[in-house]
């Protein structure tokens, strides 16, 4: 039986419009939650391998607040860039026609979770505007020169090996049932047991909802060879950091180095949780972005 959503009662509350929109030449798939009518709009970026669903639970305690959560390209429903490499450099590129598109340039509050928050750090670095920033589990450090160096080369290794294989081979190896779950087992932290079969079913469900293995590996390369240290230091906007103590992506050093970088910024670093904050701690990152925008309530439990 598939495990119920912990947050689904406070999702209900607040459904989402699901959208499509040309972007560089491809279709970009979009979902929106909150009032169309509401003052503050913050556009949501989510992480490698993952779509719009994986900051969700965010979204369910958000309340007074426009939501837009796109799928990135080459993930979930959208279609892969098109004429661009599956590089920073490509996603920021589409991150700020995605926004101008929207006619959000320049009011648009923004959030990157993980590999989104690279994306989002690179869209600013290039020119991309917002009031203020807000990055949850950011990507402080490279990955192939940091403390899971050895292992983001290994992983590396089987995306490469598993473009070169034939297509019936090497596509089901990547989305390999034992792959994903061991995956997951490295990244949940929580002890309740009803959240973690929770987190798990939602690993399974849309972390292989990728286009195909050349985007796929690209933006791979993209994660590993960047990250939101190199672009810090060209973003002056008010900045929210949200870490975890037992990250095993960000250490807590490499983050506090992070938070000197940006000329304006804020770190908080939640105990007892690890890379991910989205769907372990929702509610807690919920309060600090409503205390930092200044705008929106957090929802009561199962209103």
């Amino acid at each position: 039986m598939k495990p119920a959503s912990p947050y689904g009662a406070l999702l209900d509350a607040t459904p989402a419009k699901h959208s499509e929109i040309a972007v560089l030449g491809s279709s970009t798939h979009y979902w929106e939650y909150g009032s169309a009518d509401a003052d503050t709009v913050l556009v949501l970026v989510h992480g490698f391998r993952g779509d719009h669903h994986g900051l969700e639970a965010v979204c369910a305690h958000l309340r007074g607040i426009r939501i837009v959560s796109p799928d990135l390209p080459g993930f979930g429903e959208s279609e892969p860039l098109t004429g661009h490499v599956h590089d920073i450099e490509g996603y920021a590129l589409w991150l700020d026609a995605f926004v101008g598109q929207l006619g959000l340039s320049g009011r648009a509050y923004i959030l990157g979770h993980s590999f989104g928050s690279i994306v989002v750090a690179a869209a600013l670095a290039r020119g991309l505007t917002t009031p203020q920033l807000i990055l949850v589990n950011p990507i402080a450090a490279p990955a192939l020169s940091g403390p899971n160096g050895v292992l983001s080369k290994i992983t590396l290794w089987f995306y490469q090996a598993a473009r070169a294989l034939p297509l019936a081979i090497g596509a089901p190896l990547l989305s390999n049932w034992l792959v994903v779950r061991v995956m997951s087992l490295a990244m949940v932290k929580t002890r309740n047991p009803e959240l973690r079969r929770w987190v798990h079913q939602q690993h399974h469900a849309h972390f292989s909802s990728y286009a195909n293995r050349d985007s796929l590996l690209e933006a791979f390369e993209a994660s590993i060879g960047s990250d939101v240290s190199m672009f810090a230091e060209s973003i002056t906007v008010p900045t929210l950091l949200i870490g975890a103590r037992n990250d095993p992506i960000s250490p807590v050093p490499a983050q506090e180095r992070l938070h000197t970088l940006f000329a304006d910024s804020q770190l908080e670093i939640f105990d007892n949780v690890g890379h991910l904050i989205h769907y372990e701690r929702p509610r807690e990152a919920a309060e600090l972005i409503v205390s930092f925008l200044g705008a929106g309530t957090v929802a009561e439990p199962h209103s």
